[in-house]
């Protein structure tokens, strides 16, 4: 299992930023294995992110755990051109679909929450891919979100910390590590389009694809294409 953070033990409440995709079901899995409490928090962007929040409900619910649900619609207009930004959004095949500033603007909110909930950690599930494919898995990410923490301090636990723990591990890692764990894949959601199956063609639907393969580990999902 990876290690949450080089310098302390799993954490005792975690927010986890979820999107009911593999990492971050996986990632909460972990947590639920290291008897950490999970408070999960999602963000609604419109259409077709509302697949993801169905899947991540049942995630919630399999683990029993404390669910929120942030709307960010309103943000559609501002990033408009970006794969989660809203409904009339071309969604394009491959490897390369990047929705800017996504990362930050999701870890301000679950810094917020993590002070409501006087959570220790707030856990994303962001993994080691090119940068050009994900920017906001890059360990800036992890740099901005301390900046934060130093900003709320009084206001979290003195051991507060942003957890990325698959940050230096490839989708094929998490892949096993949630082969490990019993994690139910056929309830986790990938696809960049809207769909009651993955579309099979997008970025994500790709990755997804090609790690099942390299992991050498069945694949239960249901894919519209499979290339």
């Amino acid at each position: 299992m990876p290690a949450p953070h080089p310098k302390r033990h799993p954490p005792r409440h975690a927010v986890l930023v979820t999107s009911g995709g593999l990492n971050s079901t996986v990632l909460a899995h972990w947590l639920a294995a290291c008897h950490s409490r999970v408070t999960m928090l999602s963000f609604d962007y419109g259409r077709p992110q509302r697949v993801e929040l169905h899947h991540a409900a049942e995630i919630a619910e399999l683990l029993a755990v404390e669910h929120h649900v942030v709307d960010l619609t309103s943000l559609a207009t501002v990033l408009r051109g970006s794969a989660s930004a809203g409904d009339a959004i071309t969604v394009p095949d491959g490897h390369n679909t990047v929705m800017p500033n996504r990362t930050p603007i999701m870890l301000d909110i679950a810094i917020g929450l993590a002070v409501v909930k006087q959570a220790d950690a707030v856990a994303y599930g962001a993994h080691s891919v090119s940068p050009t494919v994900s920017p906001d898995c890059r360990q800036v990410f992890v740099d901005f979100t301390d900046v934060a923490r130093r900003n709320n301090k009084g206001f979290l636990a003195d051991d507060f910390a942003v957890l990325a723990p698959f940050l230096h591990q490839s989708k094929v890692d998490i892949v096993r590590l949630g082969l490990s764990l019993g994690v139910p894949f056929d309830k986790t959601w990938s696809c960049h389009r809207e769909g009651t199956v993955h579309c099979g063609t997008c970025a994500t639907c790709v990755e997804r694809v090609e790690a099942f393969v390299a992991a050498d580990v069945a694949d239960p999902t249901r894919y519209a294409v499979r290339q």
